[in-house]
């Protein structure tokens, strides 16, 4: 009877729940190496079901839809890393001089950074701190060519997780669902589970679509206005800013940052913040305006919800984390019926 009790406990219930969430965000953290090429290829394959669908209707069977679509993902992302090998190759040529100018930049800044680098001096002699020794400690961290060989194995391994899973997944997804909808339910919730699973795939592959056109747009827009500027590959630019567009914050960020190292590379003066200020100026014009035109109309979602899946996620798989975020708040929606819910109270209001 003590026992009962214990368990209808509502503290124990919360504390058991706690460390199952402890537990599963560290087995993801430590496993993310195998864990983030699937769950990436589990939300790709949701986005692309459509497709599948698309296809069978056309005639194909299950297996030659599913293959059609890995072989046709893969012919794209091997031709958007054969555009951007140019550019990355080309700022690796131009390091020396990246560095001299953003050694320039900061110049005026120089007093300040040794005043600093003082300090720092002095309280390692305090803490009994070796400074010589601190210097060959970053000097052996820096990455060379055999952490690079040993990296590629991993990334091959990833590829072959991601392209793996996302091909049974979609020659299985059906029987997936059906197994899963009887898992979660009883017999007569089947239906209205397998029509959440179906509604979470619309609006997946809605957001996808109406997203990749936006950040399409937006790259094209990009590249022109740096072909008017004079950038060098400037539709390569935008075609990078389109695909980090995906990646909310960060990777705005980073194309902001490359825009700046490439005006270094090909203006002076005041035209090196150029590059930069024209995507910064569009990204915002595009995340306050035009994305909330298109995407608010099909999947609204709380802000406070988008940068907490976005902060988790992030902090757990990196830019990984940062592409799956949104689209798993919205599959988790979905099943939620969050988004019915949504439109029935908006049409009684």
């Amino acid at each position: 009877m003590s026992q009962s009790n214990n368990t209808g406990d509502p503290v124990i219930r919360v504390a058991v729940t706690v460390i199952a969430l402890t537990l599963g965000f560290a087995t993801l953290r430590a496993g993310a190496d195998i864990f983030a090429p699937m769950v990436l290829a589990l939300v790709t394959g949701v986005m692309l079901a459509p497709v599948t669908v698309w296809l069978e209707r056309a005639g194909l069977s299950t297996g030659l839809a599913s293959m059609a679509v890995l072989v046709f993902g893969i012919s794209i992302l091997a031709t958007l890393a054969a555009l951007a090998e140019p550019v990355v190759w080309r700022i690796a040529e131009e390091l020396p001089r990246i560095q001299l100018e953003l050694r320039a930049i900061v110049a005026e800044f120089r007093n300040l950074i040794q005043g600093l680098a003082e300090m720092n001096r002095e309280m390692e002699e305090a803490l009994g701190a070796d400074p010589s020794q601190s210097e060959n400690q970053a000097q052996s961290s820096m990455p060379g060519i055999e952490s690079a060989l040993f990296l590629a194995p991993v990334v091959l391994g990833q590829v072959l997780i991601f392209g793996g899973t996302l091909f049974f997944f979609l020659l299985t997804r059906k029987r997936m669902y059906e197994w899963l909808a009887l898992w979660i339910g009883t017999p007569d919730d089947t239906q209205v589970i397998l029509r959440r699973f179906t509604n979470a795939e619309r609006l997946v592959a809605r957001y996808f679509l109406t997203i990749s056109t936006i950040n399409a747009g937006l790259g094209a827009i990009l590249g022109s206005a740096l072909a008017i500027l004079g950038l060098p590959g400037p539709f390569i630019w935008g075609c990078v800013a389109a695909l980090l567009n995906f990646v909310l914050y960060v990777g705005p960020m980073v194309v902001a940052a490359g825009l700046l190292v490439a005006g270094l590379l090909a203006f002076d003066g005041f035209l090196v913040l150029m590059p930069p200020a024209i995507f910064l100026g569009l990204n915002m014009l595009e995340a306050q305006f035009v994305t909330p035109a298109f995407v608010g109309r099909h999947v609204s979602v709380n802000p406070l919800l988008i940068f907490v899946s976005l902060v988790i996620w992030l902090w757990l798989w990196g830019p990984i984390g940062g592409i799956i975020a949104i689209p798993i708040l919205v599959i988790a929606l979905a099943m939620l019926d969050v988004f019915a819910q949504d439109a029935t109270r908006n049409s009684v209001q």
